[in-house]
């Protein structure tokens, strides 16, 4: 394997990771609508914490999703 191609199939990883980190990032703080836990209400958090649990599902029927195709 020449170096070119090292280097490309290590910034692939890189990046996946990074964007993987980011999109995550973004989804909790959308769920959370940018307040801290201590700030939140029960009803609040109660939400962020559904929220949460559909990015969860929504992860998860990605994944399934991406075996079949």
């Amino acid at each position: 394997m020449d170096v070119n191609r090292l280097i490309n199939m290590f910034m692939g990883i890189f990046m996946k990771k990074i964007v993987n980190l980011a999109v995550n990032k973004g989804v909790q703080y959308a769920a959370s609508r940018g307040k801290r836990e201590a700030d939140m209400t029960d009803a609040e958090r109660a939400q962020a914490q559904a929220g949460r649990d559909m990015a969860g599902r929504t992860k998860h029927i990605r994944n399934a999703t991406r075996r079949f195709f």
